[in-house]
């Protein structure tokens, strides 16, 4: 059984037990969070499709850890022939979840 879920603005397919990494959420580390934007479960070969989504779904995970730091991104910037260069890192900030369960 997995579910599509949209978890701060991005969607994702889960299951039972699995690890994600969302952008950083505002919550303690072991609180349990609830999702209600499911847009798809199949449950067996039984797809239920929501419009937009399904009314009484939800995916309940439990916050492993709230602030994980990602890889280094870096962006470069050059103009060529005029000694322009740019470098710039980034590192994003996510919170590791534990999907707990799957409500149809």
């Amino acid at each position: 059984m997995y579910a599509i879920v949209e978890i701060a603005g991005q969607q994702f397919k889960v299951e039972k037990d699995q690890t994600i990494f969302v952008h950083q959420l505002k919550a303690e580390q072991g609180s349990k969070v609830e999702f209600d934007k499911v847009m798809l479960i199949d449950n067996n070969g039984n797809v239920t499709v929501g419009a937009p989504t399904i009314a009484g779904a939800k995916v309940v995970a439990e916050v492993v850890s709230p602030l994980v730091r990602g890889e280094k991104v870096l962006v470069f910037h050059k103009k060529r022939r005029k000694g322009y260069r740019k470098l710039n890192g980034h590192r994003q900030n996510f919170s590791q979840l534990k999907v707990t369960d799957v409500v149809a």
